[in-house]
C-alpha cells in the first residue's frame, strides 16, 4: 500500500477509453462503470485503491445507451483486459448496470474465451436486461461455477438491496460460491463516487465518507486475489 499511482490512458477498441494502472505479473482486474455514458471518472477513487493493493487495473469506458446497450464496448474492454493478463483469469469488478454487465460475462465466460477468477458486484442492476445478453439473467446457470462477492449499501435509493439477495439466492441455488454483504453505504460511495444533483451525475468522490468506503470496498476486492 502507498506507492504512487501510475495511470496510462489508452483506447481499448478504436474511440473508446480506458485507464490503466500497470502492475506486471499481479491480478488484472477490470472496473466497468453503469450507465452513465463513459464515466470511468468517478471510479477513480476505488480504481487506485484497488491499485495500490498490488493489481494491474483496467477501468474502460462503456456506452449503455448505444444501440447494442454497450455490448460491443464492454466485450471489447474485456478481451483488452485479457490480453494484457497473459493467460491469467480476471477479477471482474462492476458497479450497478456494469455489475450486472459483469454478471452476465461471468455466466458466458466460455463462450467469449474470457477467463474470470472472481466477479465483484456493487450494487449490481440484476433487475433488468443484462447488457451482455440482451436479456434478464438465467435463473438455470450452465457451465463451470466462478465466485462471486456481492457488495450493496444499506442507503442504495437507486438498486435495493434485493436485487443483490436475489441474485445471490440465484447463484447458491445453483451452487455457485458466492458472498452477499450489506455495507453502510449508497448508491455511489460503494463505487467511489459521489452523486451530483446540479448536473445530474456521478463523479468521483472528495468527501471523507465516501473515500472511506471506497477503501473498505478496495480491500474486500483484494481479499479476492
Amino acid at each position: 500500500m502507498g506507492h504512487p499511482t501510475v495511470v496510462d490512458t489508452v483506447e481499448y477498441s478504436p474511440g473508446r477509453l480506458a485507464d490503466v494502472y500497470p502492475e506486471p505479473s499481479r491480478p488484472t482486474v477490470l472496473m466497468w462503470h453503469g450507465a452513465q455514458t463513459d464515466s470511468r471518472a468517478a471510479m477513480r477513487p476505488l480504481a487506485e485503491r484497488v491499485h495500490e493493493h498490488g493489481a494491474s487495473v483496467v477501468l474502460a469506458d462503456w456506452d449503455s445507451h448505444a444501440d447494442d446497450g454497450g455490448r460491443a464496448d464492454l466485450l471489447a474492454s474485456a478481451r483488452f483486459a485479457a490480453q494484457r493478463a497473459e493467460g491469467r483469469p480476471l477479477v471482474l469488478v462492476g458497479w450497478s448496470m456494469g455489475g450486472l454487465a459483469a454478471a452476465g460475462l461471468t455466466l458466458r465466460a466460455a463462450e467469449f474465451g474470457i477467463a474470470v477468477a472472481h466477479t465483484v458486484c456493487l450494487a449490481g442492476a440484476f433487475m433488468v436486461r443484462d447488457p451482455i445478453s440482451g436479456a434478464a439473467l438465467p435463473s438455470s446457470l450452465a457451465g463451470d461455477p466462478t465466485p462471486f462477492t456481492l457488495l450493496h449499501g444499506a442507503d442504495d435509493d437507486v438498486v435495493p438491496v434485493t436485487a443483490s439477495e436475489d441474485f445471490a439466492t440465484v447463484l447458491s441455488s445453483n451452487g455457485w460460491p458466492v458472498g452477499c454483504v450489506v455495507l453502510a453505504a449508497d448508491h455511489g460511495s460503494i463505487a467511489g463516487a459521489r452523486y451530483d444533483a446540479a448536473a445530474d451525475r456521478y463523479s468521483a468522490a472528495t468527501d471523507p465518507s465516501s473515500l472511506t468506503v471506497a477503501t473498505e470496498v478496495a480491500a474486500r476486492i483484494a481479499g479476492v486475489f
